[in-house]
């Protein structure tokens, strides 16, 4: 016999709908999200205020514009920076051509808990 721990705690948040770097991520608690780097060390423990919808076994609750008194806590992983990316601009019968190759940088973190 299975048990559902989230019969336990009736308020516990199933995923959330989150802001960081520009762009919003709909995540659940142990997913591992790369996003824009942050000015943080890894290991560290990071929180996320800026919520959106927090969805729950009996509904969502959407903010406006955030939930308030909502956050997100993450455990950064690592810093990186990802595969490079040929940028190729190029002018036909003109004889300009240029190369150049780019590395976006990121931050890897795992969601630790949703609170709401």
């Amino acid at each position: 016999m299975q048990r559902d721990f989230r019969e336990e705690r009736e308020d516990i948040a199933v995923y959330a709908i989150m802001v960081t770097g520009g762009k919003q991520y709909k995540v659940e608690v142990g997913d591992t999200l790369y996003i824009e780097k942050l000015d943080v060390d890894a290991g560290d423990e990071v929180t996320f205020d800026q919520v959106l919808a927090v969805g729950r076994e009996e509904g969502i609750q959407v903010g406006s514009p955030n939930v308030e008194g909502a956050a997100v806590r993450a455990k950064v992983l690592k810093n990186g920076r990802a595969k490079k990316i040929v940028v190729f601009k190029m002018k036909p019968k003109k004889n300009y051509r240029r190369k150049q190759g780019h590395r976006q940088p990121y931050t890897s973190v795992e969601i630790t808990s949703i609170d709401a």
